[in-house]
């Protein structure tokens, strides 16, 4: 039986009592998914251009939504650096905060500035998502990570979705205005403010807020190492010298072959894949122009590429393939596939078709994320596995910015949406070749270094009389064999 001498080794999420982190993650994940529920925001584009506000579709296109990529790029940095420095809940809180304003703005504001405003709001809540996914690991013990994530990430996910089939429900069958949407989502959003004051602030985090010492027999983590100590008790200015060295470790990473292609995939196609969303509804109600609130259903479709994408990425982790040889010919296939759907949405009038290759563009996209982050994190501790997903995320939202400065913003080319999606298009078609010819190069070194390796073992059974003396003079020849 384990003494109590054993007990006191271990860490302190493993010596609480079941009950008290089994709590915090359902309250957690209950958090998480009420923090979700917002009816109106699938209908947020039909109602900036009808008549509760009356927005042109240019002034949508090209001078309100932009704000909210430029928005994303400005806060992402601190808030990442603030959220582990303030240890999570405090921005849980600013992000349920940004929410509340979101909609009042919506429901309250009439200028164009106003809903600049409410973009800008808006790019900090979605900063603010790594606060939610993060929390989670100074929840439970470093074995229960994996499960607790994605009990967190299923949270979310239904959220979504049952955010998305009540608002269609509430437009569809109850015939509720936006305007009265947006005033329920407003109380949802509120009540998940009230929600994010109860949660319980972690004594620490995954880079600022170590343990001071190594007393509770946790194993030293990277940033330990890199400290100098077995513990984490370092004190004085080891973080930012922490931080150097993980960086320059990071860079020495990217020589692998496997990192580097799926943190540029992560990079290239996130940055089309989120520019595709931001302005999709736009395209919608260009294709559809409805009068009829109740024929609008963006909601139904958001709830059913919401559910593609989780079974997408649950069937992901059934694909079992030589990822180092086939991972540019997947990644080529699929991001053609993308191209093609996103043409088809461009070029199609009918409605139907337009959702149908909508939802199949994000079922894609989210196929190849899991598959992505376990490539990633696989040789990875999990602090430079956050340092790394951020800088990707920071490069794509960089690469994001830069496309919306020349492609949307009035300021630079000011593109209809048809246009843009013919941007899109030839961005995507251009990754798919780049990435089919990469494959194409990887096929062609694997059959370069099959062949010799069947020419000598047909040469073996003929040259072996001739052969063995050499090898009893050459003890490397055992070596390289061995």
């Amino acid at each position: 039986m384990p003494s109590r001498e054993d007990d006191a080794k271990k860490p302190s999420s493993e010596t609480a009592p079941d009950q008290r982190w089994k709590l915090q993650v359902f309250y957690l994940c209950f958090y998480g998914f009420m923090t979700q529920i917002r009816p109106g925001e699938s209908f947020i584009t039909p109602y900036l251009l009808g008549s509760d506000k009356n927005f042109t579709q240019a002034e949508v296109t090209n001078v309100i939504t932009p704000v909210l990529t430029y928005s994303y790029m400005a806060v992402l940095v601190p808030i990442f650096l603030l959220t582990d420095y303030l240890r999570y809940k405090p921005v849980l809180v600013l992000q349920s905060l940004s929410h509340i304003s979101i909609w009042l703005l919506l429901v309250f504001g009439t200028t164009i500035l106003a809903m600049q405003l409410m973009e800008f709001f808006y790019g900090i809540t979605m900063a603010a998502r790594i606060a939610y996914s993060s929390y989670i690991f100074s929840l439970v013990a470093p074995s229960r990570y994996q499960r607790m994530a994605s009990y967190s990430r299923s949270a979310v996910l239904l959220g979504v979705f049952t955010s998305s089939v009540l608002g269609q429900l509430c437009v569809t069958l109850g015939g509720v205005r936006f305007l009265t949407l947006n005033y329920i989502s407003l109380g949802f959003v509120t009540f998940g403010l009230v929600l994010s004051l109860f949660l319980e602030r972690p004594k620490r985090s995954l880079f600022f807020n170590r343990p001071k010492g190594a007393g509770d027999g946790a194993a030293p983590t990277e940033l330990d190492r890199m400290a100098g100590g077995d513990g984490g008790g370092g004190t004085g200015g080891w973080r930012d010298a922490v931080l150097c060295r993980m960086l320059r470790e990071v860079g020495a990473l990217a020589r692998q072959p496997q990192l580097r292609l799926w943190s540029l995939w992560w990079i290239f196609n996130s940055a089309g894949y989120y520019l595709m969303l931001y302005y999709v509804h736009i395209l919608w109600n260009e294709i559809y122009p409805s009068m009829d609130n109740r024929r609008v259903y963006n909601g139904g479709v958001d709830a059913a590429s919401t559910l593609l994408g989780a079974v997408a990425s649950f069937a992901a982790g059934y694909v079992k393939i030589r990822w180092t040889l086939w991972s540019e010919l997947v990644i080529g296939l699929v991001t053609a596939f993308q191209a093609g759907l996103l043409l088809l949405m461009n070029t199609t009038s009918n409605i139907w078709l337009c959702y149908t290759a909508y939802v199949l563009f994000r079922g894609s996209h989210q196929f190849l994320v899991p598959i992505a982050i376990f490539q990633i994190a696989t040789s990875l501790s999990k602090e430079l596995c956050a340092l790394v997903f951020g800088i990707n995320t920071f490069f794509a939202t960089v690469l994001k910015t830069i496309i919306t400065i020349i492609v949307a913003d009035k300021r630079g080319l000011g593109l209809s949406v048809h246009p843009q999606f013919y941007v899109y298009f030839a961005y995507f078609t251009l990754l798919s070749v780049i990435y089919l010819l990469a494959a194409v190069g990887v096929g062609i070194q694997h059959s370069h270094r099959e062949v010799p390796t069947e020419l000598a073992l047909a040469k073996e059974p003929c040259q072996l009389l001739t052969e063995v003396p050499v090898q009893e003079k050459s003890p490397e020849a055992d070596t390289v064999r061995a």
